[in-house]
């Protein structure tokens, strides 16, 4: 059993952390880290809440902590979990600077502990989809390939640290760019420049709300994208290919749920669990080839917790490591490099 540690209870905490630990079997929620409320004890009852790392560190039962906090308090209690000998899941983005981020993998090296970031979305039905199509080479030699994040969130919520100016690694770009990078880079590897522009769409917003990210691969460009105004919302991913395109409307079911009073608890997800309706399943049509229905491969967060514990217990290889998780990071920083220089930046730039 892969006793856990959770840092932090805000949205992350709750939604996209908690849940998910609680429903793999072989890992245990045995502590949360909530400084000032209460609302951890009184959804976990069964589980113990510390007021500080430090209380939680001295349980020596807990194997992994897991940095759900502010992105500007991820590299200082990632360090600090290393250097008391335990393995750590930072939530993303991994930190605000790549220095920081350099040092906490050479640290965890150094310490001989495992150190990954939450790419979830690598769980996404619609993701696994995709994956599984280009590599099938169904499409033919890809020329172009979009993913984007809609939301409709007209006003700017005040206080929020994602939206404010003082904040190391806010706006949406640092919130949902993590994402859509890591996904690109998973499928095509590292391009050869990115050319980006974070905008605001709001009067409200005082950080960047909305984003569009180039990456091109000579033949092929992948175009990044998030609205924060878009109450009709356009499809979810787009492929176009020598032999053929793929478009998917509407984004995975699992976030939704997750967000809302009826999340699951404990094991029983139930059968269903990230299955998509076929009402939102995607489109392929190939040349010479009638118009067909794409099942989207069934979604599930909880893998990849599974796999952290697989690495604990039995030194399987992590999905995501540190050097990708190094990429990633690379891929942001670029990102808001080209947006704020106004120009094209080479893959091979360095960045801060």
């Amino acid at each position: 059993m892969v006793r856990v540690g959770l840092i932090g209870f805000g949205l992350a905490g709750q939604a996209f952390h908690a849940p998910v630990i609680r429903g793999v079997p072989g890992m245990e929620l045995a502590c949360v880290v909530e400084r000032h409320t209460s609302n951890a004890q009184k959804m976990y009852p069964d589980v113990r809440v510390a007021r500080t790392l430090e209380a939680m560190l001295s349980d020596r039962s807990i194997q992994l902590c897991v940095v759900a906090t502010p992105n500007d308090s991820h590299f200082s209690l990632s360090r600090d979990c290393l250097m008391a000998g335990r393995h750590v899941v930072v939530d993303k983005p991994f930190t605000p600077t790549m220095a920081e981020a350099q040092q906490l993998c050479a640290l965890a090296s150094e310490r001989k502990r495992l150190l990954t970031v939450y790419q979830d979305r690598r769980w996404d039905g619609a993701f696994l989809t995709v994956q599984k199509l280009v590599a099938s080479g169904a499409l033919g030699d890809l020329a172009e390939y979009e993913a984007r994040f809609d939301r409709f969130r007209p006003e700017a919520k005040p206080g929020a640290w994602r939206e404010r100016a003082d904040q190391p690694a806010a706006g949406v770009l640092w919130d949902l760019g993590p994402h859509l990078l890591d996904g690109a880079l998973v499928l095509f590897g590292a391009p050869k420049t990115i050319t980006a522009a974070a905008i605001r769409q709001r009067k409200s917003s005082v950080v960047d709300d909305a984003f569009d990210v180039w990456m091109d691969y000579g033949p092929l460009r992948a175009r990044l994208r998030a609205s924060i105004i878009a109450y009709a919302p356009s499809h979810h991913i787009l492929i176009h290919g020598s032999q053929g395109s793929f478009v998917k409307y509407g984004m995975d079911p699992q976030e939704e749920i997750l967000r809302g009073p009826k999340r699951p608890d404990g094991l029983d997800w139930g059968a269903n669990w990230g299955e998509d309706t076929e009402s939102q399943w995607g489109t392929l049509t190939r040349v010479g080839e009638a118009q067909r229905k794409i099942k989207t491969e069934r979604g599930d967060y909880r893998g990849f917790y599974a796999n952290v514990r697989d690495a604990i217990e039995n030194g399987l290889p992590l999905n995501i490591t540190p050097d990708q998780a190094l990429r990633t990071m690379r891929a942001i920083l670029l990102s808001h490099k080209s947006s704020q220089e106004g120009r094209t930046v080479r893959w091979d730039e360095p960045v801060e």
